[in-house]
């Protein structure tokens, strides 16, 4: 189902049903920036103004209240992310009654883990000791390239020193677990450039790296026009820098996770993929594993399982509808049976590295079509495919994005019509 309007006026029990002892996840969408990084292909509102603030913690805590009126039982809340735009646009008194205008209508589980996305230049010693009373124990910093010249082009201003001292600051008020945002693929990076900054980031030894491949999207992101193609690194360049940052964050004693992942050892991430019980949501891979996120805010998406569905993507419209005391839902998916089996699939390869097909026993012509697709990755002997299921490779951990899309059923259903938003690398 693609139509809003239907979820809204249908019975609520097929999305937002959970059971609930086991805990819910929440998202919340803060999407407001003080400036615009040209890269950056998420959903933001530019803006100096901070009267804009509480009007809109005020808007999202009237959406919780409306999941609160369906939900059987007080919410237990055991796994909690602020992304954006950037949190820490927001004051830390303001973010301190956004979190506790939340939690003091659920309860919270005893294995609850709550983070944050902050911004290096803007994040101070109150942000961090108030979100620290509130629960929050995980950062994550957004730190993309220190090259001066990256950062100038992509808009994006953060010194070695900010973020030094936030992560020193952090670790001193006791927060467990840092994770640094790195992008491969910036207009202007280069080879030398990412050594520099990745040897700076393991002088600062964060928990955990993600390591992302830029997506250039300007037919989305008009921020993206102001460079072209000729800024960007080529094919070749751009499979180097990924080879390059992944041997390094190698050599510093990172494992890999999954996609786009590294890790210390002993750290929960990891424990989780030896264990068999590594999860992928929206907000990344967790070893929580919740059937149930709600996403509040201007474009989050939930996801109980059997559907997803998505909040209106424009702010203004996003506050109208919640002052009318409606949910903001635009549009969303109740998944099929052929969509869970395959759904299933795709995470077992991402958390796990492989699936067997006899571990989903209903027949699903999308699957017998994916394997057919597979085959060319098997020849190339980036996977092990057999009658059994399919094992990714070594060599093939680096395309783990390109096995599971030969899988999306619905991505090759789309594939003539729709520009993809992400390549692999």
């Amino acid at each position: 189902m693609g139509d809003g309007d239907a979820i809204k006026s249908s019975p609520t029990i097929a999305i937002w049903e959970s059971n609930n002892k086991d805990g819910i996840s929440l998202y919340i969408h803060l999407p407001f920036c003080e400036s615009g990084c040209t890269y950056c292909g998420c959903n933001t509102r530019i803006t100096k103004n901070h009267r804009v603030e509480q009007p809109y913690i005020n808007a999202v805590l009237k959406e919780w209240n409306i999941y609160l009126n369906l939900l059987d039982d007080v919410p237990v809340i055991r796994e909690l992310h602020l992304g954006g735009g950037t949190p820490t646009f927001f004051t830390a008194e303001n973010l301190k009654l956004l979190i506790g205008g939340l939690l003091k209508t659920a309860s919270i589980h005893p294995k609850a883990e709550f983070s944050f996305e902050a911004h290096p230049a803007n994040t101070t010693v109150d942000h961090l000791e108030v979100l620290y009373t509130l629960g929050f124990r995980r950062l994550s910093l957004g730190v993309q390239d220190f090259d001066p010249k990256v950062q100038e082009i992509i808009n994006r201003y953060q010194s070695f020193e900010q973020v030094k001292i936030v992560t020193q600051q952090a670790r001193r008020i006791g927060y467990t677990s840092i994770n640094f945002d790195l992008i491969y693929g910036l207009p202007l990076q280069t080879t030398h450039g990412l050594i520099t900054t990745l040897h700076q980031v393991a002088e600062l030894r964060p928990e955990r790296i993600a390591f992302y491949s830029y997506a250039h999207v300007p037919w989305l992101k008009a921020g993206q026009r102001k460079f072209t193609e000729m800024d960007l690194p080529d094919a070749h360049e751009k499979s180097r820098l990924y080879a390059t940052g992944r041997n390094l964050l190698k050599s510093f004693g990172y494992e890999e996770i999954g996609m786009d992942h590294f890790a210390l050892p002993g750290d929960a991430l990891i424990k989780a993929e030896c264990a068999g019980k590594l999860h992928r949501n929206f907000m990344g891979y967790t070893q929580q594993h919740t059937q149930l996120l709600i996403g509040l805010g201007v474009s989050s998406i939930s996801d109980s399982l059997y559907a997803f569905a998505q909040n209106v993507k424009v702010l203004e419209e996003y506050l109208e509808i919640i002052k009318q005391g409606e949910l903001p839902v635009f549009k969303g998916h109740l998944l099929t049976d052929e969509d869970l089996i395959i759904r299933q699939h795709i995470l077992d390869i991402m958390c796990n590295g492989y699936t067997g097909w006899n571990h989903h026993t209903q027949y699903s012509t999308a699957i017998f079509e994916g394997i057919e697709r597979l085959q060319a990755l098997a020849d190339d002997e980036l996977i092990r495919l057999n009658s059994r299921g399919l094992e990714v490779t070594p060599l093939g951990k680096r395309f783990l994005r390109n096995v599971c899309m030969c899988l999306d059923a619905r991505l090759w259903q789309n594939k003539p019509t729709s520009q993809l938003f992400s390549m692999s690398i």
